[in-house]
């Protein structure tokens, strides 16, 4: 019986990995902003496939602030607060509170029911370029990185990437580091974030959620780093809709390509 055991969880992770080492849509970091994505991408028929360097995706939702795990959220993320069957309650001031739990989890729930193929315990350590165009990301296991062993990784591919790494920016940071190129941004270089600032850290975080190189995405805590924004500390309105709008960029650029 154990060997059975063994070959069914090798057998199906690998057929799960084959099947997603060419996708649409590849999405680093499981964070709120990347979950949010992945879910409305496979909700319309897209193969999108999240990789996380961590355990379990969700990010900096799980802890809230200082671990206390409630979350605060604006009016403008009702809409998907309900459309994810997250509960809230109503403190004031146009602001509501979630259990972080619930939320993360139910966001999890969501991207893996709409069939997006979540990886977790993987890192990026490199992109793929080809014809100036980012259209891969480089995986190895997280703890072959933190260990600094010299195994060489894999590959997989795909039409369009989403950097929701958070704050290190790391599929940004890799490409600029590695390349000479020109980001669709103010400057060439990351100015990484600014200190906090809820109100502008939300605004900025939507604005800036863009394509920053042919084929390159940015959203969630991503955006501000690369465009030198604000942190927000712990609201996270602007990372649902920045899931949201990353979602609707990335399916009119793959609809012109197509």
């Amino acid at each position: 019986m154990e060997a059975q055991i063994s070959q069914a969880i090798t057998s199906g992770w690998f057929t799960k990995l084959q099947n997603h080492l060419i996708s649409d849509v590849i999405i680093v970091g499981g964070g709120p902003s990347g979950l949010v994505c992945a879910a409305e991408l496979a909700s319309q028929n897209i193969k999108t496939t999240l990789i996380e360097k961590d355990l379990a995706p969700g990010g900096g939702m799980w802890g809230g602030a200082m671990f206390f795990n409630q979350i605060v959220f604006h009016k403008d993320a009702l809409q998907l607060l309900e459309r994810f069957a997250i509960s809230y309650s109503y403190y004031g001031n146009d602001l509501y509170v979630c259990d972080a739990v619930e939320a993360t989890s139910s966001l999890i729930y969501n991207a893996t029911h709409k069939g997006a193929g979540i990886f977790t315990g993987i890192c990026m350590e490199d992109v793929l370029v080809k014809d100036n165009r980012v259209s891969g990301v480089v995986i190895n296991w997280s703890t072959v990185k933190k260990d600094r062993l010299h195994i060489d990784p894999l590959s997989l591919s795909a039409q369009a990437i989403l950097d929701a790494t958070g704050h290190p920016c790391e599929v940004v940071s890799v490409l600029c580091r590695k390349n000479t190129i020109h980001l669709n941004l103010p400057s060439d270089t990351i100015p990484y974030e600014k200190s906090l600032n809820a109100e502008a850290g939300e605004k900025s975080c939507l604005e800036f959620t863009q394509e920053v190189y042919p084929g390159l995405f940015v959203s969630g805590m991503a955006a501000c780093g690369v465009s030198g924004s604000n942190r927000m500390g712990p609201i996270f309105t602007s990372m649902l809709l920045s899931g949201m709008k990353a979602a609707d960029l990335i399916l009119q650029s793959l609809n012109r390509e197509n």
